[in-house]
């Protein structure tokens, strides 16, 4: 079956991970993606490590089923040579700060007086404007300014350094993949291209629809480790086992959580935690460190409690469901090297067969292009 993207041509010239991610998942749904990089030294991950042939696995994994183009932009007739692409292009995505593009002859409005059916995606971490659109940050930043890293503190009381590059895919990436979406679709409908503006700061308000619902309705602004979802109920809790691992305890319904006062032998009296959290999350906590994580993880299987053993990545990696679901049954070659493809959310209705792709030499499509 033809794929959703198939016949959209892509110019990329986003580096690292937001935009190179949102490509990939157009590029896994069909799309024709290529990939604009520096002559000699390419998109800085490439240089990464751990290596997987000749550049790092992690742009190997963001790059699959893409071509490369080498051409330095900063040289005089740069935007002559990619006229052509320019004019066959359906989307741009960048992410650089607000202004370089312009200065390089490769704005939107530049590109749009070439060909005024270009969606322009541009991914950075304030936006194109506001007080602080020029300012160098990373993830770690817009997470902390929006104040969700302020919510995920430890036992300490300071703030835990998230294991996900939160503002990267969640604010940015996905986004990025979402709007130009819809913009194909309106573009269907007008014939016209746009200009996209995705700020990874402005989107991890979505992910704190709770916190802004609370402080706005009631002036009851969340605090870290004691709301609902940040630590402060005995039904949303991560417990220690005797053999310092952990349960991830999520009973949070009055059904879950009686299944699983029931399971872990608890009193009945503890079934009300209205009064006293702290009180029932101690008690909890004791009975849980009684016992290993093996003994709990076989005390809830089919107990409908909503109780996980916190997985290592390699536990993770090898887990039955995932395998089951064939999350990881897509492949990434390199030579003789393989290793499994980064899952993406895209559904394989959308998708080829699985298969085994590779990813771009620097360079490589120049002279299919013919740019020297």
């Amino acid at each position: 079956m033809k794929r959703p993207l198939e016949g959209v041509r892509i110019l990329d010239f986003s580096t690292l991970l937001p935009g190179p991610m949102a490509t990939l998942l157009l590029a896994e749904a069909g799309a024709e993606v290529i990939k604009i990089e520096r002559p000699g030294q390419g998109d800085d991950m490439r240089g990464y490590a751990p290596k997987f042939g000749k550049d790092s696995v992690n742009f190997a994994l963001l790059n699959r089923g893409k071509r490369s183009l080498a051409i330095d932009l900063k040289q005089a007739g740069a935007v002559d040579k990619l006229r052509s692409l320019i004019e066959s292009a359906d989307i741009v995505v960048e992410q650089f700060r607000p202004g370089v593009m312009d200065r390089l002859g490769l704005g939107y409005e530049a590109l749009s007086a070439i060909n005024d059916r270009i969606i322009y995606c541009a991914i950075t971490g304030y936006g194109q404007t506001g007080p602080r659109a020029q300012v160098a940050a990373h993830d770690l930043n817009y997470v902390a300014e929006s104040g969700m890293l302020g919510l995920s503190t430890g036992s300490d009381g300071a703030p835990v350094v998230p294991p996900a590059l939160i503002a990267d895919i969640a604010g940015g990436t996905y986004p990025a993949v979402v709007n130009i979406l819809l913009a194909l679709r309106q573009r269907d409908q007008s014939g016209k291209g746009c200009k996209l503006d995705i700020s990874m700061a402005d989107n991890l308000f979505t992910f704190l629809y709770w916190a802004l619902g609370n402080g706005q309705a009631e002036g009851s602004w969340p605090v870290p480790g004691g709301e609902l979802v940040t630590g402060g109920s005995p039904r949303y809790q991560i417990y220690r086992t005797k053999d310092n691992r952990f349960v991830a305890a999520a009973p949070l319904e009055d059904k879950f959580w009686s299944n699983f006062i029931d399971a872990i032998g608890a009193p009945r009296e503890l079934l009300d935690d209205s009064r006293s959290p702290d009180m029932v999350k101690t008690r909890i906590q004791e009975i849980i460190a009684t016992q290993t994580a093996a003994h709990w993880q076989t005390c809830f299987i089919g107990k409908d409690v909503c109780c996980a053993i916190v997985a290592s990545m390699q536990e993770a990696f090898a887990d039955a469901q995932f395998k089951a679901r064939g999350v990881f049954s897509r492949g990434l070659e390199n030579g003789d090297k393989r290793i499994s493809a980064l899952p993406v959310p895209v559904q394989d209705v959308f998708r080829g067969p699985a298969d085994c792709g590779t990813y771009p030499a620097l360079g490589e499509a120049n002279k299919d292009f013919g740019i020297d």
